[in-house]
């Protein structure tokens, strides 16, 4: 299996990024009860809005198998979500607390548990392949948010758009030709928010605009 299979994701024992494959053997062998495995997209595929974060968190999503699930960028993630009308439900930090996501989806530019949080550009390249087949899967997609650089470059790069010309910035919404909108926000990590990088006002201001443009009610 290639990234640029016909499947919008990667096998639990993907073998392409070699670095990644050797880091969750090492998981499996110290955490075996976590999920420790390529992270699946949450959402529907016919949703308007797919996010796109910048990987699994140790102890969040390559724990619980559920993108920013069981760490704060989760807390503050689907907060923001269901205050503005994409979620539902009581978000209980696990993969099975029946949280469900409305007109939205959410996948990672690298789907496996990267050394430090620190994917390399080789691996971004790599992954960007289950990206690209993504974002081709869902057939009503009208924006992508993209949470950090790194996110924002990889939808670019699966969207086969020269990054000079889309700049990230924080509040940004670019329109590329021929393709789904692209918002920006800074990543929601406990480390933007305790720096002050991120705000909640900033986040839900990115949301708001996301939702307008989604001429959402």
């Amino acid at each position: 299996m290639t990234a640029s299979g016909g499947s919008a994701g990667p096998e639990p024992d993907c073998p392409l990024c070699p670095r990644l494959a050797a880091f969750r053997g090492a998981q499996r062998k110290s955490n075996p009860g976590w999920f420790n495995a390529p992270v699946p997209s949450f959402g529907d595929r016919k949703a308007r809005l797919l996010i796109v974060g910048l990987a699994p968190g140790l102890k969040g999503a390559n724990r619980t198998g559920r993108p920013f699930t069981g760490d704060f960028a989760g807390v503050l993630l689907y907060a923001t979500l269901k205050k503005f009308g994409f979620a539902r439900g009581e978000y209980g930090e696990r993969a099975d607390d029946g949280l469900v996501l409305i007109d939205c989806r959410i996948t990672n530019a690298v789907r496996c548990l990267p050394p430090q949080n620190k994917p390399e550009p080789a691996e971004i390249k790599t992954c960007g392949g289950f990206l690209a087949s993504e974002i081709s899967s869902m057939p009503n997609l009208k924006a992508i948010l993209a949470l950090g650089q790194i996110a924002h470059n990889a939808a670019l790069t699966a969207l086969h758009q020269r990054k000079s010309s889309f700049p990230f910035r924080h509040g940004a919404v670019h329109a590329p030709a021929g393709t789904p909108l692209l918002a920006d926000s800074y990543h929601c990590s406990r480390y933007n928010t305790n720096t002050g990088t991120l705000t909640v006002d900033m986040f839900e201001s990115v949301f708001a605009e996301v939702k307008k443009q989604l001429a959402m009610p």
